[in-house]
């Protein structure tokens, strides 16, 4: 807390939160950075991989191997989720897990798993966008915006 919110609470309060402070756990900032960038970086390379396979051996052109590489991540991480090992690999890489393929997967299959006993519309299709629906929202308006821009640029003359 700042020293301007600490003058204003009663003693005992201020040493409540001088013993939160003492028992509050220290993170590592350096370690789970590099967990995060370890596991992130795993990731992406996979994807870039599995891009590069689908270019040399299923003939795809690098303007659209992107697409079936982005459908097997999402498929692995959605099994992932299921079988309850995405979790334990989030837990330990931190905010490398969150890559916006493998974590929207992730947010939209555990939210249906966790909702199925409640049947699958207004359990499962009820439930799997509550947390996704405003990342979705958000994507189709920022692409809104920057196709507005560049439609504008392009009308000025630019590009």
């Amino acid at each position: 807390m700042s020293n301007k919110k600490n003058k204003k609470l009663t003693p005992v309060q201020q040493e409540y939160q001088n013993l939160a402070k003492t028992k509050e756990t220290k993170r590592n900032v350096l370690k789970n950075s590099l967990k995060a960038f370890l596991v992130g970086g795993s990731i992406c390379a996979f994807g870039q991989v599995l891009q590069i396979i689908f270019i040399k051996y299923f003939k795809f052109t690098e303007a659209n191997a992107g697409n079936p590489t982005s459908a097997v991540i999402i498929i692995i991480a959605v099994l992932l989720t299921g079988f309850g090992v995405f979790d334990h690999i989030a837990q330990w890489a931190g905010a490398g897990t969150s890559i916006p393929v493998t974590g929207f997967a992730n947010s939209i299959a555990s939210a249906a798993i966790e909702h199925r006993s409640e049947g699958f519309v207004l359990g499962v299709g009820g439930n799997m966008f509550k947390i996704a629906g405003p990342v979705i929202t958000f994507g189709v308006f920022s692409a809104f915006v920057v196709a507005t821009i560049k439609v504008i640029i392009k009308w000025l003359g630019g590009m």
